[in-house]
């Protein structure tokens, strides 16, 4: 059987404009009119499709970005966020109650970690950080009291992978939702399709990939999606992270583009790092051969996408890591900036921005030294021309 194919069903999505616009019309209203009284009390008791109350609650323009995402990621429904913070936040809340329990990746993002980490515990929510590699540490870490099993598919910041149909099984086996973070990976895995029961994205990274907007959103059944814009108990409609429907409209007409740029991500990090790894440095990407999950990706992904635009090369030291990317921005490589997707090669140092919040002893179980470069590949036309340049700022570095 042939593999789901995100691509196809954004592009035979067709919204035509209110006047016939080749793009759907802005809503620039917070608020909606009704002709009959009884018509607002009912949407108030339950969605009524085509007829909206308030935009926290709905409007067109994220609806029409919200059934884009739907399609992409093959779930019934979707909504959308102010962030990928604000769309992981409301799975989670909306999912657990006081006294339950998640069982996470150790490698996730340092946002994510600190919510699960240090924000849960006020309202009695344990989180227990586990290898998710390893399958029988994730089985042993369920309990009776689990409600939740979360992980990324492709991790951040050291680019592990989840074997999203095992743990499919185990979650179903302890009726628990399988929560998946698909931000690194969009396209080129389909977590849903593989067995996950929600999918979550920072939009702000490759699905927008114009580093011009904060957004996220939430791919799940409708049930769940209903669920979450409830105006008496959904985590979205109470918390409000309403996502403003001009920043929809944006991503939209950059969501149609993504698999062009997927493609050219993943072609830019292939080359890198194979080459890079020739010049004897340590790369981590899963494109590899000796990564540890090279073969398991190979047989969940969807191929034509590529392995991502994601590598990380390790500097040994804190001060090499510096150096390295003060020079490349010298040299326009690339921007030392944190965040990813941008069409223009973006580098951190995890360690000291993204996975700051995770314990420095932690960090050092996981791999993730001081020393260690993570690389957003962008679009650049000439490859082989960005590694020659990067090639002689590493070998300037002492």
């Amino acid at each position: 059987m042939a593999k789901y194919n995100p691509a196809d069903p954004i592009q035979d999505l067709q919204y035509f404009g209110e006047f016939g616009g080749v793009n759907p019309s802005i809503t620039d209203s917070s608020t909606f009119t009704f002709l009959q009284a009884g018509k607002m009390e009912e949407i108030f008791e339950h969605e009524i499709e085509g007829c909206y109350l308030y935009s926290r609650h709905w409007n067109p323009s994220n609806k029409y970005l919200s059934q884009a995402l739907a399609k992409m990621e093959g779930t019934e429904s979707a909504s959308v966020t102010a962030s990928g913070m604000g769309a992981i936040t409301n799975v989670i809340l909306q999912l657990c109650n006081s006294g339950d329990e998640i069982v996470t990746s150790r490698t996730i993002y340092g946002g994510t970690y600190a919510f699960f980490k240090n924000f849960l515990p006020k309202f009695n929510i344990k989180v227990k950080f586990v290898d998710i590699t390893n399958l029988e540490q994730v089985k042993a870490a369920i309990t009776d009291k689990t409600k939740v099993l979360y992980c990324e598919t492709m991790s951040n910041p050291m680019l592990e992978i989840a074997d999203i149909p095992e743990l499919s099984k185990i979650a179903k086996e302890n009726d628990l939702k399988l929560v998946v973070d698909n931000t690194f990976s969009p396209m080129i895995f389909s977590p849903y399709v593989l067995g996950a029961d929600i999918v979550v994205h920072s939009m702000t990274k490759f699905i927008n990939g114009m580093s011009d907007c904060v957004a996220g959103c939430i791919c799940a059944s409708k049930e769940f999606i209903d669920s979450l814009s409830d105006v008496n108990a959904g985590a979205s409609m109470l918390l409000g992270p309403v996502l403003d429907s001009y920043r929809s409209a944006s991503i939209l007409k950059n969501l149609r583009t993504l698999h062009i740029r997927m493609k050219q991500h993943s072609h830019n990090g292939m080359y890198l790092a194979k080459k890079l790894q020739e010049e004897g440095l340590t790369v981590t990407y899963p494109g590899l051969e000796n990564h540890p999950q090279h073969k398991l990706m190979k047989e969940l992904m969807n191929e034509e996408y590529g392995f991502g635009g994601m590598i990380t090369l390790d500097m040994q030291t804190k001060e090499r890591a510096n150096t390295l990317m003060e020079m490349m921005q010298n040299d326009n490589i690339g921007y030392l900036a944190v965040s990813l997707g941008f069409y223009k090669t973006l580098f951190s140092s995890p360690g000291g921005s993204t996975s700051s919040e995770i314990p420095e002893e932690e960090r050092e179980a996981m791999g993730l030294t001081d020393g260690l470069v993570r690389i957003s590949i962008g679009l650049d036309n000439n490859i082989e021309r960005t590694f020659e340049k990067m090639l002689a700022c590493i070998k300037r570095v002492k």
